[in-house]
């Protein structure tokens, strides 16, 4: 099985205080579990030993000789028989970095390898922390390359990654050697520090409780089927986590981020009310495992920054979900300052791909992240699920005008000279409440004079507004809106009126049915028609978080 991945997805990481310090964060967990089988031998020609023997001639590194001994390579997710002894004994090539004894816990490490989950965690996070498929040699120059557990390491003025170098050079058959004077720093990533620093408990159990396998069939190869089903000699899994690919890839090493994250009890409070704005309703199957998913996302979609995405780091910051449409949302500014985003942090957590800043709160305010303004466009046909054409038009009209959203509004107009027209609009994205302030909307609509395209129509439109939504058994709700009362618009200017402030029982985010609409409809009798007139210019529907 080849284990092919970009996510890191071990739930072996509390083992990592047991084999190496905390001192330093960050890291890759995995890798690919078949080496290169083509991989050129470029060892110096005449050496007559393999690097287990050079190994073995040392006695300063035999308690390194003992682990390797005693740790199992792994392979489909199994412990095999085959030992790293036996691996430095064979024809691939290698660069070795072999600590001298005393530079680590060796009885630690091999109370953990007589586990099929401690072997592999020591294989990981120890083993391929020490070996390189680069064959590199200590010539004067800086080096850098990567060992197999993809940790990038730089080579240079006889240190590699500060740790200083005993003995260099030594060549063997199938690589080189360099006797280290301690073992070599295991930097953790951004994933893996959380998963593993104590503060960061909950917040990291929850992260990794979305790590998965993904069998890839079309990679994978078949020998043929038997009792109906396919058996596969060489079977590919990827391991991702869906979380991580949402927010950003914090378990890579090639990338760079900066991760704005409050420790447990800051995280578990904004989780909390985090998850109060995504409660589902209870017909819906996936109802719990939306509404986590979506609560991790409220909290981290605008907590994460990569570095290569950023003009101009100091002056501001964007998240992923930065758009110029919108740059209120997900840009940040001054973020090195004492009240900017990353200024506030109470501890900077260095990794190998990137900085953790510790707050002891979450710093965002849920007015730009996920209960952000909702516009909903009255022009667009999109936004209008239904509608009876047999008593409304709705004609999309554009119009020269700054104060226009986008320049198009909708006029809704009777279809007979004295129905009254209705039509309804969908909410999207909308999010619950219950016990917090967060949920609650302030619900404006903003209508145009008629003198917005030259008529000179004084008479305001009537009409009335109700809320259609779904309660916490999926059951369909109605809110009638100014207690059921006809609003009156403004004629002589752009008015913007609020029908409403509103909390949704619950959510239908990210959902495509189910979603809760608004419904207005015109409310004027036959024998007011001299009073009011039913033309009706809509601009928008904008939903905003409510103050407290």
């Amino acid at each position: 099985m080849k284990i092919l991945s970009k996510y890191t997805k071990s739930p072996l990481m509390a083992l990592l205080s047991v084999i190496l310090p905390l001192g330093g964060v960050g890291g890759f967990l995995s890798s690919c579990s078949d080496w290169d089988d083509h991989y050129e031998n470029e060892a110096a020609n005449g050496a007559n030993l393999t690097l287990w023997d050079a190994i073995k001639q040392r006695s300063e590194l035999s308690d390194f000789a003992e682990v390797l001994e005693k740790t199992m390579v792994f392979r489909q997710h199994k412990k095999t028989p085959v030992s790293y002894a036996e691996v430095l004994k064979g024809g691939r090539s290698f660069t070795l970095f072999a600590p001298v004894n005393g530079t680590f816990n060796k009885d630690s490490i091999l109370s953990l390898v007589i586990t099929a989950k401690g072997d592999s965690a020591v294989e990981r996070f120890f083993v391929w922390n020490h070996l390189s498929q680069n064959l590199v040699s200590s010539d004067g120059t800086n080096k850098k390359f990567r060992m197999l557990n993809y940790k990038n390491v730089s080579f240079a003025n006889n240190t590699v990654n500060e740790v200083s170098v005993k003995e260099s050079n030594i060549h063997s058959k199938n690589g080189i050697m360099h006797v280290m004077n301690d073992q070599l720093p295991y930097m953790k990533t951004i994933y893996e520090a959380l998963v593993a620093l104590p503060q960061f408990k909950s917040h990291g159990e929850f992260l990794a409780s979305y790590n998965e396998d993904v069998f890839d069939e079309d990679a994978s190869v078949s020998s043929g089927v038997v009792d109906g089903k396919k058996v596969y000699v060489d079977s590919v899994v990827y391991e991702r986590n869906k979380l991580v690919n949402a927010i950003g890839y914090i378990d890579e090493e090639d990338s760079t981020y900066h991760v704005v994250v409050p420790t447990e009890a800051g995280w578990n409070k904004a989780l909390k009310e985090a998850m109060e704005c995504f409660v589902f309703p209870k017909n819906n199957p996936k109802a719990d495992s939306l509404q986590r998913y979506y609560a991790y996302r409220a909290l981290m979609d605008n907590a994460v920054f990569s570095e290569t995405t950023q003009p101009s780091i100091n002056d501001s910051v964007r998240s992923k979900w930065y758009s110029r449409l919108y740059p209120e949302y997900s840009v940040f500014y001054k973020p090195f300052s004492s009240d900017g985003i990353f200024g506030k942090a109470k501890e900077r957590i260095s990794c190998s791909n990137g900085t953790i800043y510790a707050t002891d709160e979450w710093v965002f305010d849920p007015a730009v992240t996920y209960q952000r303004k909702i516009a909903v466009e009255a022009d667009y046909s999109s936004n209008i699920p239904t509608y009876d054409g047999k008593t409304t038009t709705l004609v999309p009209t554009q119009v020269m005008n700054k104060d226009v959203t986008e320049g198009w509004f909708m006029h809704v107009k009777p279809t007979g000279g004295n129905s009254n027209w209705s039509v309804t609009y969908t909410l999207r994205d909308i999010v619950s409440g219950k016990d917090v302030v967060s949920g609650k909307y302030d619900i404006d609509i903003k209508v145009l004079p008629k003198s917005i395209v030259g008529g000179e129509n004084k008479r305001p439109c009537r009409f009335t507004a109700t809320i259609n939504y779904y309660d916490e058994d999926g059951k369909e709700q109605h809110y009638v809106c100014n207690d059921g009362s006809p609003i009156n618009t403004n004629p002589d200017e752009i008015d913007v009126i609020r029908v409403a402030t509103f909390k949704f029982p619950t959510c239908n985010y990210g959902q495509s049915v189910g979603q809760p609409t608004i419904t207005l409809t015109c409310n004027i009798r036959p024998n007011e028609n001299a009073k009011y007139d039913r033309n009706f210019y809509l601009d928008t529907i904008v939903l905003k978080r409510a103050k407290e």
